[in-house]
This record gives C-alpha cells, structure tokens and sequence, in this order.
C-alpha cells in the first residue's frame, strides 16, 4: 500500500514537472507605435484560452503561458496582433491605432456611439494623426484625409482663412463653413478681420496638438440632431481628458523652415528690353501718336514712359518679398488622476514666419481639462482653454501693397535708389517693399474656450447632463502707414486702430437613457434643449498728420480724423430628441429631431422642425452569413432628413435705418426693407451606403451614395433701384448637390514590420436649380446661374491667335466654332467652373521595430482657376508690367502657331477679361511625410523617461500641377470678403501667395 502511495506521488510530481516545464512566465512592455507612450488596459490573451491579464498603468503586463502559445494583445480603437511565445519570457509590443476600426465610438453629438451602430455618415480623425503637423490650424491638418471634405486655403498666408466644403455648396448667400462644435459647445468661426483685408482664420487660435479626436457628420441622419445648422455638416472636436493612474507627462518640440512651394518665371532685363522695344515698334496706338505728334519718334515714345530702357538694371523683385520662413513649436501636456478625478494639463507655443517678408502668426496656449466623479450620483467637470495669438498681417491680393504684386515691377528699374541708396520710389507702381518697411497690420487675439458641467447619473441607464460653454474672442487691429507709403504719403502718416469683442455662450441640458430589454432590444434615447447667444462689438479709430515714423500710436496723430462703434448679435434656442434602436444587435433604426427658433428670421417663421430617420441592417450577424469566413463585417444603411442654414446677418428680416448728418442735423433714413416671411433655408439629403471588413478586417470600408437638395435659398435678391434699396434678402431658388465617396483602409503588412493604407475618394455634382431668373456676379467673371453649378465662369471665350496677322481672336458665341477679332462682338458664355470633378487622398503607414513612416498624398481634379491678374502679367507687353516668361512665345510673323497674340504696347490685342487666362487647377501633392524612430526602452530609462522620440517632417513636400501660375490650391477674397463671395467667386488668383512647402525635425519626450 505504501509502495503504491510513493509510486503515485512520484508520477504526480513528474506530470507537475513537465507542466513547470511546457509553462513559463511571459512579461513585457505595451507601448504605441506612434509615440512610445505606455497603452494601459491592453487585455493579454492565451490564445484558445481563458487565460488572460490587462497592462497596468505603464503598459506593463505578466501572464503564465506555453512555450508554444500565441499571445493576443487586443485594444479598443488599436489593431489587434498576435504574438507567439517561442521559448520568450520577455515580449514588448508595439501597438497600432486602427482609426477605421469597427467598433471604435464616435462622437455624434449630444452623445456617443459604436461606429457598427451608425446608420449616417461620420468620418472620423484621431488626434494622433494631427500632432506635430507644421501648419497653423487643424483645416489644414485635415486636408485630404477625409472623404466628402474638400478643403482649400485662400492663399500661402500664416492665419488666413481656410474655405471647407462638407460635400459642396449648399447656399449661394449665405456661409457654407461647417458649424465647429467643441466639447460640445458651438464656437464662433467666422471672420472677424476689417472688411478692407483677407479674412481671418478663428480656429487658427486652437491647438491641433489639445485634440483627441474630430468626427464629421456629413449626411442628414448625423446632423439634424443640429437642425438649423446642419446643412453644411458638423465639426465634433473631442479635446483631451486624463486617465486614471500614474501622472503621464510629454513635452515636445519640433523646428524648421518653409519657403514657397513654386516661383513664376518673369523675364529678365535684357529679356523685357528686347519685348518692349518691339511692342512699341508694332503698335498701332503709338504710331497714331507719333503721326499726330505727341512724339517725335519711336524713342522718344520709349523715354516717355521708361526712360530706364536705355539703361536697364536687372531686378529679380520676386526674390524681394519671397523668404525662408521659420517654424518653431513646443508643448508640454500631463494628464493623470484617480479613479474619482482625472486630469489633462498642456500648454503650447508655436510660432511661425510666413515665406512672405513682413508675415508671421505666433499663439499662446493653454489648457486645463478636469472630471471629477463627486459620488455615484453627481459627476462634475470643466474645461478650461485661453490662447492670445499675434498674426503680424500683409495687405490683400488686390492691392499693390501686396508683397506680390511687386513682380509687376519691370527688371530695368533698380531695386534701390542709385544715387541715395534707398528704396527706389520712382517705380512704375507702388514699391511694396517701402510698404514692408514702414508700415504694420497686425491683429492679436485674446481667446477664451470654456465649458463647466453636471451630470446626475439617477441610474446606470439614465443621466441627465447641463453644460454652459463660453466662447470669449477680444480681437485688437493696429496698422500704421509710414510718411512714404502709398496710402500714408498724403496723410503725413495713418494709424488705425480696431477692437472686436465676441460673446458667445450656450448651454445643453439634456437626459440620456439606455437600456436593452430581454436581451434582444436596445434603446438610447436623447432629450433636451439648447440655448445659444452671441454678441459682437466693434469700435474702430483713424488718425493721420504724424511728426515721423517713429511715432505710430493714435495719440501722435494731429488729427483724429474717424471714429466708429457697431454692436450687433442673435440668439437661438433649441429643442432636440434623437432615440437609437437596436433589434438583435443587427437591426438599427435611428430617430432624431431638432425645433429651432432663430432671432434671424421674421416674425412669423422664427421656428423650424429638422427631422432625420436613419436604417441600418449588419448582415454578417444573419445565420446565412455565419460560414462566409472572409467576410467580418458587413454592413446597409440608408437615411434621409432636413437640415438647416441660418448663417446670414442678424437683422435680414428686419426694416432697418441708419443715421446720417445734414448740415449739422442728425437724422435717419432707411437702409433695408423688412421681410417678416424670411425663414430658414432647408436641405433634404437622401444617404445610401455600405460599409465592410474582409479578412480578418484586414481590409474595410466604405461606400456612399447622398442627394442634397437645398430650398428656400437665402438670396440676395436684386430689386429696382427706383424703389431706394439695390436688394432683400428673400427665400428664393434651390440648389442640389450629389455624388459618391469611397473609403477604404488596408493592413497590407502586420508582424515585425507593418504597412497599412487609407485611400479616400469623392465625387461631388453641383447645379442650381432655379434661381427665377437672378444672376449672382462675384469674383472677377464667376457667375451663379440657373442650370450650371455655382461659381462658373463666364466670359469671352478665347480663341487663340490669327496665324496669318497675330490678331487674338474669340469666338462669336457657344454654339459654333465662327472667330472674331472683335472682342466687342463675342458673346459672353460659360468658359470654365471652378469646382473639382473629384478629390481624394492616399495614407501609407509603415512600422519596422522603433521606426515608424506616414506619407500622405491630397488630389484634385478637374477644377479650372481663372488667374485674374493674367490680364497684365501675360499680356504680350499690353501695359508696362514685367511678363511671365510664356511671352517670349509670342506672335512674330505670319504663320506662326501661339496663343500669345503679338506684342503690341497699348492695343489691348487679346487683353480683354476672356478666358485666355483660364487654366487647368488638377493638382497632386505630397501633403505630409513623417519620419519617426522611438529609441529602445532599454535606453530611455537610464535618463529616467518613459520614451523618446525623434522625427522628422515635410509639409506639401512636392506638388504635380498643370497649372503655370504660383499655387494651383488658390481663392483669394480680395477686398470685402463676404460668404456670397467665398461661394460664388471661387477659383480666383490674382497674384495669391502660394502655399508653403515646410521641413521641420523635432523630438517628444514621456515621462
């Protein structure tokens, strides 16, 4: 008996044995592959197994596995891998994000959801994927990474506005710009900047680097939920919160230069000699000159208006206001807590030179995100952001204070004076380098971004949340004209001096419940309202009659010689309910509605309803799909809804009068007839998409189909002069977009080395429909007409030139090919439009050990851009400005084959407004190259840090265009930019700034 006792013990202690012996310890790190930083709650797996455990705080982690096992490392919102042991007792993972991950929650407004639950369409961003890019505002960090969003910066110009079309114009009045939403809290966007000068860019006061996530709703299912101000889709920024555990700590800082992305071939000296020699020897006009005497002969003429041609300098004034910019920025953020009070803490500064001289845009910034869990009942929190920025400003496109329009400035001059040394101020226009010397526009901004709330949680499955949000914007311009600049040499100087102040509050209130029932059924349902005011004020001063340059503030000016304040605002209250249901986790309906009252509006229609009803249906949770392997995820939606746009003045439906002085007496007068039936302009929008995941989602997607319909237009409309007034806004016209979007992302390469895609397309269709009979005009020859889309050009065609006499020709009208010589006799028609045919973009991410690579390319194709300022720069030696280079290929003789006509000073051969200067806008461009390498742990913690890494970057590193003139990503708003501007007259360049191709290396720290 005891023989068999001791035989039996000994077989167990040899099966325990060869347990010990197939099971080891496992131990490592979980860090991100992006930055290094330690990834806690990462669930460890056995595969096949129960066996698990989730990293700590510091992404650390141990777990008992088989010599043989496989390890999984799952994350929400990271790409899953696999792992096998091998004998290993220490494996560190770097862990991917996977922003196209199916179950990953997306913000929607007024809540969240899964993204497998969505039945509209959002289009989603990490913040991962903004940080450390060299650009001024998010916009720009975005670009050409969403489907749907088409963005464009007006020009090269640091702080300027950015134009975004969430798929199209869906007004012709009034703003397009999406509604931007923080937090939760709506924010103001639009430009605050004077009238006489490009817009300003609001959202150029946020941190790219505070933002957790953006979501974009783009369809009607999504949106409604913000009724009135849906129509244009919906920005959700989610900035960043703190997690329980041990205080994180990341400082980064990044430096570079940037300097212009393309220069414009002008002719040299002897280059323009040779051209205006012969343009005055072929002209018609200067020969009537000569024969009725005004000259004595050809020379004589040529001495008249540049006697420098005899002898000629050769100035490059291009390479004058062009500069290598400098970029610098840093940032240090900690985020942490407890499990009752969670924390994120970050400051910024960055600051960064235009390649313009005299450009340049700094922002401070800080902020303070606090939650803290008071109880089970009450949870509490604030938001706290204040930023000042400083945009040091240079004159609008349309004017020839305007660094650029220098290269109007012929070579024979000399930059500076020959015989003082100064700045030469005997140019043929305005020497804009004085202006560059002696003159300043420059805006600050104080920013305020806030927003306190409560939360009672009565139950698990029912909350009730209040939020007040607080958007403070103090916006100072100061400008001073020196003695010798153009507008303050008749002054004796000119200051001026502006002050803007935004308040804009709003708060939320609203109940959140769900629930699911019997295990089948799931119902999240919202209800509440909202309630927003906004006021701005503005005061405005000029003086002039300074003692000298030295003196630029107001108080030096012997003579106060304006003075101006204004206050305006609107207030909107909300009323909303949305409610989402799931049937079988695969059935979804989507339920949402949204009244608005808006001050805007006429007494009668201050009220609209915006309703939306989403269906989606998961077909790969249906049993005849359950054995399709390579088929994850599959997924119908469809939706339809109204949204709305109320983005016009505040006081549009309202007579209005205005004062004015006559011979001392105040009095007043009428400057706007009412209209109490001014009510909201309404899009319907039709949403048809598909979105899917093979192979282990290894490959997914999307795919959709929209129709928008916009009625109601808020228009200008044109009534007789006859009547006192030149136009009322009414409801009148409508407007459709359509078109398709593509998504798709790939895991091409995972293991050791990783290689994913993201490729997004868009297709977007736009025409008015009616617009009884109204012609919009904007821009220089854009149109918004019935049956065309908005913003077409419409011109004289141009034809090219007469082989036989080097005469331009057009031709007669649309529909034959007859010419004529005669600009006066050509029809004007549709030449051109300016919106793309398509728009796309294409991220590649690569992963090898510590190294890690994004390259990101942006599309666009089929736009035309009309280059307004062709009409003088390319205008075979019409008038005296230095030519592009492209005229040297002009008319000589008979049987020459050009579209340059010949050169003829002063007789306006092919120099009349046509479409001669209407170019192909496609363009390709390398938006974004980053080049990172994470140092080995095991050499980071000997400093006592938690990661290190290095990288470098390339912002619009290369650009393939057609296009001759400086930039094909162009839209320059001139003078007095107003929402029908910014709509209308697109496509525009009239010497616009280019944008900025920029190098940047830099280094972030964890500890």
């Amino acid at each position: 008996m005891k023989r068999n006792l001791l035989l039996s013990l000994v077989g167990v202690f040899i099966f325990l044995g060869n347990v010990v012996a197939q099971a080891q310890s496992v131990s490592g790190k979980v860090t991100s592959a992006v930055d290094g930083s330690p990834i806690p709650g990462v669930t460890v797996l056995v595969k096949g197994t129960t066996i698990g455990v989730s990293t700590d705080i510091d992404g650390d982690y141990s777990i008992n596995a088989g010599t043989d096992a496989t390890l999984v490392f799952r994350s929400l919102g990271m790409a899953t891998q696999e792992q096998p042991v091998n004998g290993r007792s220490t494996i560190n993972v770097l862990l991917k994000a996977d922003v196209n991950q199916l179950t990953e929650v997306v913000v929607t407004g007024y809540g969240t959801q899964e993204r497998r639950d969505v039945t509209g369409s959002i289009a989603s961003i990490g913040g991962k994927e903004i940080e450390n890019v060299p650009v001024v505002s998010l916009e720009s960090a975005i670009q050409g990474r969403v489907a749907g969003v088409h963005i464009e910066s007006g020009s090269g110009k640091v702080g300027q506005g950015i134009k975004v079309r969430v798929r199209g114009s869906a007004s012709v009045t009034a703003n397009n710009q999406p509604l931007y939403v923080i937090d939760g809290i709506p924010i103001t966007t639009e430009n605050q900047g004077i009238s006489t000068n490009e817009p300003t860019n609001p959202l150029a006061d946020i941190d790219p680097n505070d933002i957790e996530s953006i979501d974009i709703l783009k369809d009607a299912s999504s949106a409604a939920i913000y009724g009135s101000r849906g129509s244009n889709g919906v920005v959700l920024i989610t900035t960043k919160s703190g997690r329980s555990g041990k205080t994180r700590f990341n400082l980064n800082y990044s430096t570079g230069v940037s300097q212009a992305t393309n220069k414009v071939k002008f002719l040299d000296g002897p280059q323009y000699v040779d051209l205006y020699k012969e343009s005055f020897a072929r002209s018609r006009t200067v020969a009537e000159w000569i024969e009725g005497g005004d000259f004595n002969d050809l020379e004589d003429a040529m001495d008249y208006f540049l006697p420098e041609w005899r002898d000629p300098a050769n100035s490059n004034w291009q390479d004058q206001v062009f500069r290598k910019g400098g970029y610098q920025e840093a940032s240090l953020s900690a985020s942490g807590g407890t499990d009752k009070t969670t924390f994120y803490i970050g400051g910024s500064y960055s600051d960064q030179d235009g390649i313009l001289i005299g450009n340049n845009f700094k922002r401070y910034s800080g902020r303070i995100n606090l939650d803290h869990k008071a109880s089970d009942l009450i949870t509490v929190g604030a938001n706290f952001n204040l930023a000042r920025s400083e945009n040091r400003r240079v004159a609008n496109d349309n004017a020839f204070a305007s660094p650029l329009q220098i290269v109007a400035l012929t070579p024979i001059q000399p930059i500076n004076d020959p015989e003082t040394g100064e700045l030469n101020t005997n140019t043929i226009y305005y020497n804009s380098l004085i202006e560059a010397r002696d003159a300043f526009d420059n805006s600050t901004v104080f920013r305020n971004l806030s927003k306190v709330y409560g939360q009672l949680n009565f139950t698990p499955n029912l909350t009730f949340r209040s939020e007040f949000g607080l958007d403070l914007l103090n916006q100072v311009e100061e400008g001073y004209q020196g003695n010798l600049t153009q507008t303050g040499s008749s002054r004796g100087g000119f200051g001026t001096y502006r002050t803007v102040n935004v308040v804009n509050y709003t708060t939320n209130n609203y109940f959140n419940f769900n629930q699911t029932f019997n295990e089948i059924h799931n119902l999240d349902a919202t209800l509440g309202m909202s309630y927003q005011n906004a006021t701005t004020s503005t005061s405005s001063v000029q003086g002039e009659g300074f003692p000298n340059d030295d003196f630029k503030k107001l108080a030096s000016a012997s003579e106060i010689t304006f003075g101006s304040s204004t206050a305006t605002g609107y207030s909107l209250v909300s009323y909303f309910a949305r409610a989402n249901y799931k049937l079988h986790n695969r059935y979804l309906v989507s339920l949402s509605a949204r009244v608005d009252g808006s001050s805007r509006f006429g007494t009668d229609n201050k009220y609209g309803v915006f309703p939306a009803l989403g269906l989606g249906w998961i077909l790969t949770d249906e049993a005849f799909l359950e054995n399709v392997n390579f088929l994850n995820f599959l997924k119908l939606k469809t939706s339809i809804g109204l949204t709305g746009n109320q983005e016009i003045g505040d006081f549009e439906s309202r007579g209005l009068y205005s004062v004015v002085s006559y011979a001392g007496v105040a009095g007043i007068y009428p400057t706007s007839v009412a209209n109490p039936d001014l009510k909201w302009e309404t899009t319907r929008q039709f949403d048809a998409g598909i979105s899917f995941g093979f192979l282990n989602n290894r490959i997914s997607g999307s795919v959709d189909y929209y129709l928008k319909n916009t009625t109601d237009l808020l228009l200008n409309v044109q009534v007789p002069a006859t009547t006192g007034f030149t136009s009322i806004t009414q409801n009148v016209g409508k407007l459709e977009n359509k078109g398709w979007e593509f998504s798709l992302t790939t895991q091409n390469l995972t293991g050791e080395l990783t290689w994913s895609s993201s490729f997004n397309y868009s297709r977007n269709r736009n025409t008015i429909t009616d617009l009884q009979g109204q012609v919009i005009v904007a821009g220089a020859i854009n149109r918004a007409v019935e049956g065309q889309p908005i913003g077409v050009f419409f011109t004289r065609k141009y034809a090219g030139v007469d082989a036989a006499t080097g005469d331009a020709l057009y031709y007669l009208n649309a529909d034959s090919d007859e010419t004529t010589t005669n600009f006066g006799a050509a029809q004007q028609q549709v030449v051109g439009n300016p919106n793309p045919k398509f728009t796309g973009g294409f991220v590649n991410d690569f992963t090898y050990k510590g190294f890690d690579l994004s390259i990101l390319l942006q599309f666009v194709y089929g736009n035309d851009i009309y280059n307004s300022a062709g009409r003088y720069q390319s205008a075979n030696m019409d008038y005296l400005d230095n030519q592009t280079a492209d005229q040297l290929n002009r008319w000589r003789q008979p049987g020459d084959i050009t579209r340059v006509p010949e050169a003829r000073f002063y007789d306006s051969n092919g120099t009349g407004e046509s479409s001669r200067w209407l170019y192909d806008g496609s363009y390709l461009r390398g938006k974004n190259l980053t080049l990172g390498y994470t140092l080995p742990k095991n050499v980071v913690t000997k400093a006592h840090l938690g990661s290190v890494r290095v990288y470098l970057t390339a912002q619009n590193f290369f650009t393939i265009t057609n296009y001759p003139g400086w930039d094909p990503e162009v839209n320059t708003q001139g003078t007095g930019p107003s929402s029908q501007r910014a709509n209308v007259g697109a496509g525009t360049d009239f010497y616009t700034i280019p944008q900025a191709k920029t190098f940047a290396a830099g280094v972030n720290f964890g500890f």
